[in-house]
């Protein structure tokens, strides 16, 4: 598999195009629609759906204009499927008085429990780590995940947010901390990193 990897939006939040030989998957359409679809038909194969590692709004702008013109389902942990279409809850409220829209979800989304999925011929897991968002997952593939913000290359997500909960967090990284120590780790923000530079270096840990 081949991992593509998109900054996107005012945050800079991580886009995810995860290619296997004749689909894709895409986690996190934060923002600028036009970018991801460029990629999407310079890859010129299927998408088979759209991963929410969460709904906060700097990782769902893009998700309504994605799934209508791809015609793909969009898939999410039951805890967060209503803050798609809260600004609220989602905070996009908060950043009205710096220009910025407030993004609603149109969208019916299908729910993702943890556990082995199968989408088209992608097989991963899924694993619930909240403590950034209630409903934070991780999608584990091969020989890397994809973390949403629960973990940073050196850092760890924030839990001043709706439902944040440090303790919580922590007991989500422990988990994730017994994948394979050579486990690439693709957080939301910022550059890739792996499992064992994070024991090394991150000071959180």
């Amino acid at each position: 598999m081949k991992v593509h990897v998109l900054s996107l939006g005012p945050i800079q939040t991580n886009c995810y195009i995860i290619e296997r030989d004749t689909s894709l998957l895409i986690v996190d359409p934060g923002a600028e629609f036009e970018k991801i679809s460029t990629l999407i038909n310079q890859l010129n194969k299927k998408v088979e759906a759209i991963l929410l590692t969460h709904t906060h709004f700097d990782h769902i702008g893009a998700v309504d204009e994605l799934a209508a013109a791809l015609d793909v389902k969009v898939y999410v942990a039951d805890e967060e499927k209503y803050w798609l279409s809260d600004p609220e809850a989602n905070g996009s409220e908060k950043f009205k008085s710096y220009g910025l829209e407030e993004v609603v979800v149109r969208t019916k989304p299908e729910i993702l429990h943890p556990g082995h999925k199968t989408l088209g011929s992608f097989e991963f897991d899924i694993m619930h780590t909240p403590g950034h968002s209630p409903g934070s997952l991780t999608f584990i593939f091969e020989d890397f995940a994809v973390v949403g913000d629960t973990l940073f290359k050196e850092g760890i997500g924030r839990t001043d947010l709706k439902e944040g909960n440090l303790q919580t967090l922590m007991t989500s990284i422990d988990a994730l901390m017994t994948l394979p120590e050579e486990t690439v780790i693709y957080p939301g923000h910022g550059p890739k990193t792996t499992l064992a530079y994070e024991s090394a270096h991150n000071p959180f840990l």
